[in-house]
């Protein structure tokens, strides 16, 4: 692992702002796609206005978190270089669009996001594409635990922030997996917000102590649980997880490439470190982040963009210029 020293010291030197840039391509590519239907333009086109960008920030970076296998899309491929091949050594982990179908379908809450850690550091799903989550916010992290009962950790995070049951909501994949969970949470006076695809947005919303969700549970993407990760470590939050394997072929191949599917991964398993940078963007409008808007003459874009080493979190209000900006050109 490269020593922490390699990572940026200087405090004019934010990754996580030039990696703002990185997230608005994408952002603004993508939204063009918006109520289209085809989430692999979506995807192809956050993944071309991207790259240019991504070679273009003065980093030895690799991909560890790719995307594109489980969906069958255009890939920022695991392995890839990116960055200009100078220091620092560092993981990437990206999601052109967390929430491709979202876009196509022009439903709320698509990000493009982008996290970036110091080499060795991230977590490697390998063969486990899914995972089992619970996020949550600073104030409730030693009072949770992934492995007890759902409506045990509704009633503390409840206790613990003084609120009714009726108070506290929920954040949970709209998936027929989650029917069981869905029936558990409601049976307890919660209420529910169902994502509808994408649940690196619902991990930072449970670690907003001023948002409207207090948790997110349910089973996942294992590359997403890592970029959430990244992000909680620049909350304060946390995110707990266990390996999910859909079926024995899958139990197997983890098995053989040494996986514990019994042990609960936490935040720092996934990613190590407390120098991580993260960047988001919004595509389509959402509680998070609004999405993106074109005029004749500017395209607007709303960013989030966070360090963990000096809990730095700011919101960014990009007006970028119709035909003069280099990002909209990264998009072709």
């Amino acid at each position: 692992m490269a020593d922490s020293r390699d990572l940026p010291s200087d405090p004019d030197r934010n990754l996580a702002l030039e990696l703002v840039r990185v997230t608005e391509a994408a952002a603004i590519a993508a939204g063009r796609f918006m109520g289209r239907g085809d989430k692999e333009l979506v995807d192809q086109a956050a993944v071309d206005a991207m790259r240019p960008v991504l070679a273009s920030i003065a980093m030895d970076g690799v991909v560890v978190i790719g995307e594109g296998e489980k969906d069958e899309a255009p890939m920022l491929y695991n392995g890839e270089q990116v960055g200009n091949g100078s220091p620092p050594a560092v993981d990437i982990a990206v999601d052109p669009v967390d929430g491709t179908t979202l876009t196509a379908k022009a439903l709320p809450d698509a990000l493009a996001v982008i996290a970036v850690a110091e080499r060795g550091a991230m977590f490697d799903p390998g063969p486990c594409v899914y995972m089992e989550k619970l996020a949550v916010a600073g104030d409730v992290v030693h009072a949770v635990d992934i492995e007890a009962p759902i409506e045990d950790n509704l009633a503390i995070i409840a206790g613990a922030r003084r609120k009714r049951p009726d108070d506290i909501t929920v954040a949970i994949l709209d998936r027929p997996r989650h029917a069981d969970l869905v029936e558990r949470v409601l049976s307890t006076g919660a209420r529910i917000k169902f994502l509808l695809d994408g649940d690196v947005g619902g991990a930072i919303l449970a670690a907003d102590e001023g948002s409207s969700v207090d948790v997110l549970v349910g089973i996942g993407g294992t590359p997403e649980g890592v970029i959430a990760a990244c992000a909680m470590k620049c909350l304060d939050g946390a995110i707990f997880g266990k390996l999910y394997p859909r079926d024995d072929e899958e139990r197997q191949a983890a098995l053989d490439a040494g996986y514990d599917l019994d042990k609960v991964l936490t935040t720092d398993d996934l990613v190590a470190g407390d120098d991580i940078f993260f960047a988001a963007t919004g595509v389509t409008d959402g509680e998070l982040l609004r999405g993106v808007r074109y005029t004749p003459q500017r395209v607007l874009t709303q960013s989030l963009s966070m360090r963990s080493k000096s809990g730095a979190i700011r919101v960014i209000e990009g007006r970028h210029h119709a035909q003069r900006s280099n990002l909209i050109r990264a998009g072709g």
